[in-house]
């Protein structure tokens, strides 16, 4: 495929320009897990521009990403263990949501593949006594996650 095909294939898995550009660029690559050890490395960490222009449409969890393209796919898959939780919990994610949005001034972001709704809301508890500088390497560490998981998705379903 061309280097825009690969660039392509790549965005859904996080919008980052310069990401996808240099495994584009690196190709080929002899295997999955070569492919995946490069997007590990081209994710760490994410510039906070970077993590900006990938948060700017995120969706908030408990929320079902609308759309039928890749991203919004991806999300709804990933956020599957919270789809139902119990009306207490899903209020709580919204307060929550909304509280860390006022306190960051980003949407929250945290891999939720295999977590619980439970799960996702003490985390959101506890990441809301950051301070600026403590939360930063974890939602770049989150979106690392995130995109590495979505690239081994396609690469090795």
């Amino acid at each position: 495929m061309s280097r825009d095909e690969a660039i392509a294939l790549l965005r859904p898995c996080v919008d980052v320009d310069r990401w996808c550009a240099e495994l584009a660029d690196a190709r080929p690559f002899a295997s999955a897990e070569l492919l995946l050890a490069a997007a590990e490395l081209a994710a760490s960490p994410f510039e906070a521009d970077e993590i900006e222009r990938a948060l700017a449409h995120h969706p908030r969890i408990g929320d079902r990403a609308a759309g039928t393209h890749t991203e919004a796919r991806l999300s709804r898959a990933e956020q599957a263990g919270v789809d139902r939780p119990d009306a207490a919990v899903s209020a709580a994610l919204l307060e929550g949501n909304l509280a860390y949005e006022r306190r960051f001034g980003r949407v929250f972001l945290i891999r939720a593949a295999g977590r619980s709704a439970g799960e996702i809301l003490a985390a959101l508890d506890e990441r809301l006594g950051n301070t600026d500088e403590q939360e930063a390497p974890i939602v770049a560490d989150q979106l690392r996650q995130i995109a590495v998981l979505r690239l081994k998705g396609i690469v090795a379903p």
